[in-house]
């Protein structure tokens, strides 16, 4: 594996590709962890668990490694604050896949037979916005070929449209998830659908992220 400082003589994004492939490894974990949820797994949950921990932690370093090694003297073809910017947002992104790891595991959880298809209705949506923002990541080599200009940016462009509104569409099946939940309140214990709710909107701030990765791209674009 090329070093991060010899990664940018090659391109400025092919170190933020090597980071979102990490920050890739990390939250694809989150999605088995709702399976060991629903299923009453403990031992898989925390299995799991400590394993986004420590994919979490390896994201963390090539995030630092990028910082201390992103070019100050030589020409760029993108604002070196934009770079930076866009690393901590995918960096972001396996930060809230830790909380919503942490979240998970806080106390026994357990998924009220109503809720089983609409909480996996929500992470699904939440996923494919990763999903599509992970293929945004896998383009920045055919935008630098482009000169980040022409029918290669404006396929970016709709790429990003793309993410926001699947993240749209997130937050109303977060909404009517939540609605569903008070609903069945009289079944369920009050610090479980708080912990529910939070599970919710950390899930929500993941796909949030990966919007706002999106967003910043766009922002190299125009500028």
């Amino acid at each position: 594996m090329a070093s991060i400082s010899e990664m940018f003589k090659v391109s400025p994004f092919e170190p933020l590709r090597h980071h979102m492939t990490a920050v890739k490894n990390c939250v694809a974990l989150v999605w088995p962890m709702f399976d060991a949820v629903r299923d009453q797994d403990d031992e898989k949950l925390q299995e799991l668990c400590r394993k986004v921990f420590k994919a979490e932690h390896q994201a963390d370093e090539i995030k630092n490694e990028i910082r201390q090694n992103i070019p100050k003297r030589f020409f760029l073809p993108v604002y070196r604050g934009d770079l930076l910017g866009y690393v901590k947002l995918q960096d972001d992104m396996a930060d809230a896949a830790e909380d919503v790891a942490v979240l998970l595991t806080l106390k026994k959880l357990t998924m009220h037979q109503t809720l089983v298809d609409p909480i996996f209705e929500y992470i699904a949506k939440v996923k494919l916005v990763c999903e599509h923002t992970y293929e945004i990541s896998d383009y920045l080599p055919t935008l630098i070929d482009g000169d980040m200009t022409g029918p290669e940016a404006d396929h970016a462009v709709q790429m990003v449209a793309r993410v926001e509104k699947d993240e749209w569409e997130a937050d109303r099946l977060q909404y009517t998830l939540s609605q569903k939940t008070y609903a069945v309140e009289d079944d369920m214990k009050a610090t479980d659908i708080m912990l529910w709710s939070k599970v919710y909107g950390e899930v929500g701030q993941l796909a949030n992220f990966a919007e706002k990765t999106g967003e910043r791209l766009r922002r190299m674009l125009a500028s």
